[in-house]
């Protein structure tokens, strides 16, 4: 697949509020969020023009930042009021938003109490990923070996640049054994999450079923997946899942913000099929989202 690379696109970014060329929005090679992962980040989708859940994103970008010992230099309106003007300069309609904000290059080591903070939004186009058909026949995912951490290990409310590591490594692992993505287990063996997604299953007892989201990032798509789905009719059960307990799932689909509702059709060597229930919360979600 042919992929523009980032730097090499036309366009504006919202940079330490101004709008600045997209080629020539840079940083220092030295800069703390580079080399020590201080940097905290949003991604959001617009749908025909409107950004979904904007507030939610920009309060949790924030609170990101102070789970990292930093303060966002901007308000949350001013930073709401920036994605949107931005997205108006973009014209795109279908389109995905990236707020970040990290430590700059005043000081290069373990403590930077006395770095910059920068804020910067990009946004470009973000077409729907896949037809229906096309979704409903889900993805595989491996079992990583790389689990969760703990509280006590790394800010995992924060949606953190370094909390990724882990995640990346475990992408790379699963797509070199022919998955598409990874499940990934926390430090004590439960069930957690995708590499970038939330996890749900469909069981035998007809309920919805989720991990508890105490060691990894309580997205704000399966927040509003999970209100929906209780609209829908459904009971959803949040609790600890074994990794035996998959034997019982009927289907099974990811939520986020770029996966929006994926169904899953393998995890390891369990096969499902994703059916009805889960084309139905699809279908529903993109009407929620679209307004």
């Amino acid at each position: 697949m042919n992929i523009v690379p980032f730097d090499d696109r036309d366009g504006h970014i919202w940079y330490n509020g101004e709008m600045v060329d997209w080629r020539n929005a840079k940083t220092h090679v030295l800069s703390h969020g580079l080399h020590y992962a201080s940097l905290v980040f949003e991604g959001e989708r617009a749908y025909d023009g409107k950004i979904f859940e904007s507030r939610k994103h920009t309060e949790r970008l924030r609170l990101s930042a102070q789970y990292l010992d930093f303060d966002l230099p901007y308000t949350d309106d001013e930073i709401i009021a920036a994605k949107e003007a931005l997205l108006a300069k973009s014209g795109l309609k279908d389109a995905y938003i990236r707020p970040f904000a990290w430590r700059g290059s005043e000081m290069m080591a373990v403590s930077a109490q006395n770095t910059k903070i920068h804020v910067a939004i990009a946004c470009w186009e973000w077409p729907s990923m896949f037809d229906m058909d096309t979704k409903m026949k889900g993805i595989t995912l491996d079992v990583s070996e790389g689990a969760r951490p703990s509280p006590q290990s790394a800010p995992i409310h924060s949606k953190a640049a370094g909390l990724y590591m882990i995640c990346t490594l475990s992408k790379h692992a699963a797509e070199r054994k022919g998955f598409q993505d990874a499940l990934m287990l926390d430090y004590r063996g439960y069930v957690a999450e995708a590499t970038g997604a939330n996890v749900f299953f469909l069981m035998e007892d007809g309920k919805i079923h989720t991990p508890i989201a105490d060691c990894f990032l309580n997205g704000i798509t399966r927040k509003a997946v999970i209100a929906m789905v209780k609209d829908m009719g459904y009971e959803v059960v949040e609790r600890h899942i074994m990794p035996d307990d998959l034997a019982q799932a009927k289907e099974c689909f990811l939520t986020g913000t770029a996966a929006e509702i994926t169904p899953v059709s393998q995890i390891g060597d369990h096969h499902m099929n994703p059916g009805s229930d889960c084309r139905n919360i699809v279908e529903h979600y993109a009407k929620l989202v679209r307004g």
